[in-house]
Parts: C-alpha cells; sequence; structure tokens
C-alpha cells in the first residue's frame, strides 16, 4: 500500500518512522517532510493548501491512506476533499475538526453534551471582552478562538494583565485567530492528556501522556506549543480515564454524530484534573506534537493496520491498543528565541551518537544545507526514550540531550518532574 503523510514536524517523523515498520507499507510519500522523515519517506514536494494538487498526486501515486498530521489543513477541509474522491483519510473533516479551529465551537458543544468544563464568555470585541471580565474571578484564562499555534492562551493573573492580554489579542497578535476571544474561569488540578482513536461510531483508547507547555523550567516564562512530554500520565489512573471516556469522549462523539458531522480520526482531550473530577480544557484533532512521539515509542502495534481501520470506519473490529507497558519521555531541544523569534540556522551534528545508548531523536525543525543539518524552526529536536519508569526514561533522554552538538539550542531541563517526583516518594 502506499500512503501519503502531510506534514513536516518532530509528530510526523514519530508517524513516518511507526508507519514505515508495517509489513503492508510499499512506499511512504511525505510533504513537505524533513531531514529525518527522509529515512523513512520519499519526500515529495506538495502545498497541502493546494487541495486539487493533493487530489492528484493521490490519484497519480495510487494512494491507499492518507494520514494528515498537523492541525490546519484539517480544519481547511482537505479531509472532505479527499473523502469525496475515495481516498481514505485519517483525520476529521472540517466540520468535526472545528473542535481545535474554534474553542468558542468547542465549548459550546460542552454545554450542549453536558460535558464538564470551566465556565466561559465568547466574545468579539474589545469592549464586550472588558465588559464580560466582570463575571470571571481572577486569575482569568483568555484564549484566542482560532489556530495560533499553541500560543493564543494567557493565564491573567490580574485585572490588568487580562487588560494587556485582551489588547493584544484584539490588535492582531495572533492574526485571524484572535478575532473572537474565549473568556475562561480559572480550573485548579494537574493537567494530563488523553487520546482516543473514533471513527465516529466506535471508541478506541489511545493512551496518556502529560506536557510541559511553559518555555522555562518549573512551568515558568510564556507558553509554546510544548517544550516535553511523558506517557503514560499515570496520575490519570484507569477510574479517571475511565470517567473521561463516559463523560467526555463518548457524549463528545455521539453528538458530532448526530448532529451530522461525525468525527474520523484522533480525538485529543487536554484535561484538568479538578477536585470535581476531569474537566475538559480543549480538544485538539490531531495527535499532539510532542505527545505524538512518546505515544508511539510505546505502540507496539500495526500503525497502518489502525489507522486504515478507523479511515474506512471498520475500528469496531479491531482489538486494544497495543501500548507497551514502559514509560517514555520526550525532549524538546528548541532554538535561542523561541518562542519568539527563533534563530534559525544554526548546525547540529552528534545525533548517531546521541541515539547510541537507546535514544530516538525526532526530527522537528530541521533543513540540510551544504551537507549540515541546521535548525529551521523553533521548535528543532525531539529526543526521546523509554524505560521502566519516566524516571529512566528521563535519564537516557537528557543523557542524550547532552551528546548533541547544538551550540544554538536549549531545553527545559524537568521534563517528567512531576512524575519523577512521585516515583521517588
Amino acid at each position: 500500500m502506499n500512503i501519503l503523510l502531510l506534514g513536516g514536524g518532530g509528530r510526523e517523523h514519530a508517524l513516518a518512522w511507526k508507519l514505515a515498520q508495517s509489513p503492508r507499507l510499499d512506499t511512504l510519500y511525505a510533504a513537505p517532510g524533513n531531514p529525518g522523515i527522509a529515512e523513512h519517506a520519499q519526500l515529495v514536494d506538495l502545498d497541502a493548501t493546494d487541495h486539487r494538487a493533493v487530489v492528484d498526486f493521490c490519484l497519480r501515486y495510487s494512494i491507499g491512506l492518507v494520514v494528515i498530521g498537523p492541525e490546519a489543513p484539517l480544519v481547511d477541509g482537505l479531509a472532505d476533499n479527499l473523502r469525496v474522491k475515495g481516498f481514505p483519510v485519517f483525520g476529521p473533516g472540517k466540520r468535526a475538526a472545528q473542535l481545535e479551529g474554534s474553542k468558542g465551537f468547542t465549548k459550546d458543544l460542552c454545554k450542549r453534551a453536558n460535558i464538564p468544563t470551566a465556565a466561559y464568555e465568547r466574545v468579539t470585541s474589545k469592549d464586550g471582552a472588558i465588559a464580560a471580565l466582570d463575571d470571571f474571578a481572577l486569575p482569568v484564562v483568555i484564549k484566542a478562538d482560532g489556530l495560533a499555534a499553541g500560543k493564543g492562551v494567557i493565564i491573567a493573573q490580574t485585572r490588568e494583565e487580562a487588560l494587556e492580554a485582551l489588547d493584544t489579542m484584539f490588535s492582531g497578535a495572533f492574526g485571524a485567530a484572535g478575532e473572537e476571544v474565549v473568556l475562561e474561569e480559572f480550573m485548579e488540578g494537574e493537567e494530563a492528556s488523553f487520546f482516543a482513536l473514533t471513527d465516529g461510531s466506535a471508541i478506541l483508547p489511545f493512551g496518556s501522556a502529560q506536557d510541559h507547555k511553559r518555555v522555562g523550567d518549573g512551568d515558568t516564562g510564556p507558553n509554546t506549543g510544548g517544550m516535553g512530554a511523558y506517557s503514560p500520565a499515570r496520575v490519570l489512573t484507569p477510574a479517571l480515564e475511565a470517567e473521561v471516556i463516559e463523560k467526555i469522549i463518548t457524549p463528545t462523539v455521539a453528538t458530532l454524530a448526530a448532529e451530522g458531522m461525525p468525527y474520523s480520526g484522533v480525538l485529543y482531550a487536554g484535561l484538568m484534573l479538578t477536585a470535581e473530577g476531569p474537566k475538559l480544557i480543549e480538544y485538539n484533532a490531531r495527535f499532539g506534537d510532542p505527545e505524538c512521539q512518546v505515544l508511539m515509542m510505546r505502540f507496539d502495534g500495526d500503525l497502518v493496520d489502525l489507522l486504515l481501520a478507523v479511515a474506512e470506519g471498520r475500528l469496531a473490529q479491531e482489538g486494544p491498543v497495543e501500548l507497551a507497558d514502559r514509560a517514555a519521555l520526550t525532549i524538546v531541544m528548541a532554538v535561542r528565541g523561541y518562542p519568539g523569534t527563533p534563530e534559525k540556522g544554526g548546525t547540529i551534528g552528534n545525533i548517531a551518537a546521541a541515539e547510541a545508548d537507546g535514544a530516538k531523536i525526532f526530527h522537528a525543525g530541521t533543513a540540510e544545507k551544504d551537507g549540515e543539518l541546521i535548525a529551521n524552526g523553533g521548535r528543532v529536536l525531539n529526543v526521546t526514550a523509554t524505560g521502566d519508569c519516566v524516571g529512566t526514561a528521563q535519564a537516557i533522554a537528557y543523557a542524550a540531550v547532552d551528546a548533541v552538538n547544538f551550540p544554538t539550542g536549549f531545553c527545559r531541563r524537568d521534563i517528567g518532574w512531576r512524575e519523577v517526583a512521585r516515583e521517588q516518594a
């Protein structure tokens, strides 16, 4: 089977690495890909925003499955146009992808389906937002409604910070994503992520993880797309997972199907584990980045079989997802300036030696220039390892980080700290 993988980041490298292990695969094509993905796939010059070109490519190269990695093509409706032409696609259509494309859409769905989440207010003007602030205690969460690369969320501790955040959003700092804003009640608790595959009817759990959003050690500094993650998130106990499936995932899938926009793909639920039980923070309509990296390190099944079952509506015939009991942890090596303006162009070396003791390094924002590997984005490498516990995986991963020659790079030095502390208690 020929497969087309769309995307060029660390998530897609992890997917390519796992897809390439399937005996069902003939040729894996990736667009745009990156130097790491090129080890597993044939890179092609294909613009995911040009839907006709993607369809033509699939026709020409007899593509049997399209895997859409990032959120933007999903929100743009690429999956719909491919399905119209008869291609199996892993990823939701445009209407269902509003779960990620519009935070207000998701909050309204939670209200209709009685899904536990924070109290909220949707606003479309700065004056309206200022008026709505009076309904919220401090701190208050302020979110750009649309896609903002994981950076459109501000937790304002004071009214002055809230006003500054609203000014930032409505002044166009996040482009069209900030034309509408969602104000939310601040929820107390520990965050965790839960993943489930669905074909619009059947639901299959795909594990848990915990991300580290802030750029600095100790969860300090601005939000990023994610500075590291580990899996499983044992704080999300089997009992809590069952509650998440019953009260959050199942009503989401059922409501979307009943309203004529069935969801097919992976549901990534960002959760707050509050004193009242798990509550939904937000949904993503694709695998997380860097959560996908740790999930793929733990997944022991055939990814082609599983994703094709979702795409063809046969998920009910699949058994439980084969996730190993081992822990996995990934550390994001970013480039100086991130999450602001990244300092691109720095050289990267010693990757093979860094992987010698069992780590796996996924390329997130790399390119090749004059025979050298260079930084070509904000988040550049995902240094990933497994172990019998998170602490062991952490030690292996940081040893690999220290072996990489990346003078312009940096990383957090405390990825997995909550779970490591629990393991040592």
